[in-house]
């Protein structure tokens, strides 16, 4: 049995969740999210929490139902507080600027490279260097992240490149004469 998909989600106060057969959509400050839940898993909505039970004892639905208690509470997670993901730019003449509703990136191509930012995402560019993306869905905001990271993702010799705040870039030596 999942530890994590035994504890129920409490929905705290100025948040409205419903349950309409395998839907969970929860309102909240920051916006409105829903989740669509396996069908190996049920469901409910009781006494201020949602619970989540496997509806058979397979290997399948014990998986399947601490992985929907975990998107539960990023619905929760993302109407009140939200996410938010840091990007740095390390290189010489690297940089990133808003034009609009587009990000420039100068990223030692031949050309800048402009990334649209999607319906839901707010990126700020604090300094030339970092890249702050902000949401309210997990998912998107992790995927903005790793397409810009894409676009120059850290190289280990000089570490040059798009990385998260938090990463750790293994350096390697290079060639010895």
């Amino acid at each position: 049995m999942s530890r994590i998909g035994k504890r129920p989600v409490t929905v705290p106060s100025g948040v409205t969740a419903t349950v309409e057969g395998q839907t969970v959509r929860m309102k909240g400050p920051k916006g409105q999210l829903q989740f669509v839940v396996h069908d190996d898993v049920d469901v409910k909505f009781e006494n201020g929490a949602v619970k989540v039970a496997p509806r058979v004892e397979t290997n399948r639905a014990q998986a399947l139902y601490g992985t929907a208690r975990a998107q539960i509470a990023n619905l929760v997670a993302g109407v009140t507080k939200g996410f938010e993901k840091k990007l740095e730019i390390t290189g010489v003449g690297y940089r990133a600027a808003l034009q609009g509703k587009n990000l420039q990136l100068e990223l030692g191509y031949s050309h800048d490279v402009v990334y649209a930012i999607p319906e839901g995402i707010a990126i700020t560019v604090p300094k030339p260097t970092e890249i702050v993306i902000v949401g309210n869905d997990s998912q998107r905001v992790g995927q903005v992240a790793a397409e810009i990271r894409s676009y120059r993702p850290p190289e280990p010799y000089k570490g040059k490149g798009v990385k998260y705040s938090d990463e750790f870039i293994f350096r390697k030596e290079g060639k010895k004469k």
